[in-house]
């Protein structure tokens, strides 16, 4: 077994996502909840807060370096909206309820944005990705590294790849909505992957990736 990184998430279409940008660097990476980590509390207002909260609870329980994925959709005519509550949007607004599956959060959420919507001629949108990693729970030097995604809102779904907002963010570069997008080609392109990018990039050169099965440096 090679170096590992803890994600801090259990959500299996973000793990396929991250597990193939990450390949480069031959580090493996383990979801929180296959090691019997809770999630974390994500309070902030900003996802760069959110996601070293998420990657330092994940370092303490898991007691091994950890890295964490905050994003979200950002809707310029809302002000920023969804933002960090992305994820929770509908639940937040009562129009779902709290603990459902993710296979009726992600509708429910492109629903009641696209209702929002409605008298909004500004349908300028972008998707952004915080990433953040450290070495332990108390690293002063986390890293971080962000990517975005810009387009705009379509008024009715279309594609059936990805998940969350991708079959409302249509990129006029690829003449398709994100959930159209071959997955190949999203994993090059999209905010995820100009994030983990610039995170392998500073991985190689921050925490040095030589040979062997232990990061250079943990000495025990």
């Amino acid at each position: 077994m090679g170096k590992q990184l803890i994600l801090a998430s259990n959500n299996a279409k973000k793990l396929k996502e991250l597990q193939a940008l990450m390949h480069p660097l031959g580090v493996d990476l383990v979801t929180q909840g296959s090691l019997g980590i809770t999630e974390a509390e994500e309070p902030h207002i900003t996802f760069v807060e959110n996601a070293l909260a998420k990657a330092r609870h994940a370092a303490r329980e898991g007691q091994g370096p950890a890295i964490a994925d905050d994003s979200g959709l950002c809707v310029r005519a809302l002000g920023g909206a969804p933002g960090v509550r992305s994820a929770r949007y509908a639940v937040d607004a009562g129009r779902i309820a709290e603990g459902v599956g993710r296979e009726l959060i992600d509708p429910a959420n492109n629903a009641w944005l696209l209702d929002q919507m409605k008298a909004q001629p500004d349908r300028q949108a972008h998707f952004i990705c915080l990433l953040v990693a450290v070495r332990h729970a108390e690293d002063p030097e986390p890293l971080i590294a962000q990517g975005a995604w810009p387009g705009e809102l379509l008024h009715a779904p279309q594609g059936d790849h990805g998940f969350g907002y991708d079959p409302l963010l249509w990129l006029p570069q690829y003449e398709q909505s994100a959930a159209q997008l071959a997955p190949e080609l999203k994993n090059s392109v999209s905010h995820r992957a100009q994030a983990c990018t610039h995170m392998l990039e500073l991985i190689r050169s921050q925490w040095g990736l030589p040979p062997g099965e232990r990061w250079p440096w943990q000495t025990t």
